[in-house]
């Protein structure tokens, strides 16, 4: 039986206000040509359909022609809502929808409930855990989900969600079994090499789910199921044979331009075990960090390849250039973000308090031109500052 493994869309997010609509677009006909070369049986999405619990007209749009569109090729659809999707909004009517063949595991209470899908050797059972918020635990059978579940971890309330999901597999006599969940899961024997683990694989476009500072899972968590597919860090990452994340489709931040993107092409064999096969997704637009004087990085030849890329430019000219980004931008269209470090200056790590201590209002504010442009406030500078205090105490006392 082929899946194919998808994650974290995050329809409507922008990238430092880039418009990345058309991209995203591009990444959902990929994907439904791609189910529909590879004749696969179920496209698995692993959470964070949206960027947002209110997601724009336009974003629900695009997420309802993709599911109506992959459905047409013959695959199922199951998918979990993610911590940026709101449950309640993205799972609504999904016992009616069920029928479509479009499943949605939005509910806690329901993650031991499986999708079936049947073969010439029996059933495989796909189990959606959407992301368990460990402030609220998890709902015991008969308790209303919005009912006081008691707190906990995330490794407490996903090991007790697992615990069901074993207990229902057994019961069913269901030997292939598939896990989706939306969750931080790290690698490593030790606590010590999980937390590296957890630390290297983070990006900064992810929104942060730990709890008192320990938010991800060990992956032993997840041992013997035929795969499990996992969502919410934005990098591909293969921790065990059957258990991997798919990451996002595009890069959401300038941390993942060196990401390959792509999806998860699962098969799971009649012994239970999985093997997969990435595929890449198309490329909309690269990302690139460029660094040094602002002359250098308008003449050089090297940046040619960049100037059709979405750019981060970090300057070091000792001073700060007049005009620089509209003058990068002339290269370099697709800028995004500019930030100033000056070559040979080292931080200055006192407070603001000690900074300002026993200095007067111009001295101060001379500092911060000095601070801001690497370079003294001019004599002419300094008499605006001083006219523009004046100003202000007379003001003040009228």
């Amino acid at each position: 039986m082929r899946f194919l493994h998808t994650s974290d869309w995050h329809l409507g997010r922008s990238l430092h206000r880039a418009d990345l609509r058309a991209a995203q677009a591009g990444f959902l006909d990929h994907l439904v040509e791609v189910a529909r070369a590879e004749r696969v049986d179920a496209v698995l999405v692993a959470g964070d359909v949206y960027d947002r619990a209110i997601p724009p007209v336009d974003s629900v749009a695009l997420y309802e022609d993709a599911l109506a569109r992959l459905r047409a090729t013959g695959a199922r659809v199951v998918l979990i809502s993610g911590n940026h999707d709101s449950a309640r909004r993205l799972g609504v009517n999904s016992s009616l929808i069920d029928a479509s063949g479009v499943h949605l595991r939005t509910r806690p209470a329901a993650l031991a409930d499986p999708i079936l899908l049947p073969d010439s050797r029996g059933e495989v059972a796909v189990y959606g855990v959407p992301y368990l918020e460990p402030a609220l635990g998890l709902p015991e059978p008969g308790v209303p989900e919005d009912g006081d579940a008691g707190t906990g971890t995330h490794e407490a309330v996903l090991r007790k969600a697992v615990h069901r999901i074993r207990a229902n597999a057994l019961a069913r006599g269901v030997a292939r079994t598939i896990v989706m969940a939306h969750a931080w899961v790290a690698g490593g024997a030790s606590e010590e090499e999980r937390h590296r683990d957890a630390e290297r694989a983070r990006s900064d476009s992810e929104r942060d789910i730990s709890v008192g500072g320990i938010g991800y899972v060990p992956a032993s968590l997840f041992d013997g199921f035929s795969y499990v597919a996992l969502g919410h860090l934005h990098g591909k990452r293969t921790l065990a044979e059957n258990l991997r994340y798919s990451g996002s489709p595009l890069p959401y931040s300038f941390s993942e331009k060196d990401h390959r993107k792509g999806t998860w092409l699962v098969e799971v064999g009649l012994d239970g075990k999985a093997s997969a096969a990435w595929v890449p997704a198309p490329v909309h637009k690269r990302l690139a960090t460029l660094t040094g004087h602002l002359d250098d990085l308008l003449t050089s030849r090297a940046h040619d390849e960049h100037e059709d890329d979405y750019v981060a430019v970090t300057l070091t000219d000792t001073a700060r250039p007049e005009g620089a980004m509209d003058k990068l931008r002339a290269r370099f269209p697709h800028i995004l973000t500019l930030e100033f470090k000056p070559e040979g200056v080292t931080a200055d790590k006192r407070s603001y308090g000690q900074k300002v201590k026993g200095r007067d209002d111009l001295t101060v504010a001379a500092e911060f031109v000095r601070h801001v442009r690497n370079t003294a406030a001019t004599v002419p500078e300094r008499e605006l500052l001083a006219a523009a205090f004046a100003a202000a105490r007379e003001g003040g006392n009228r």
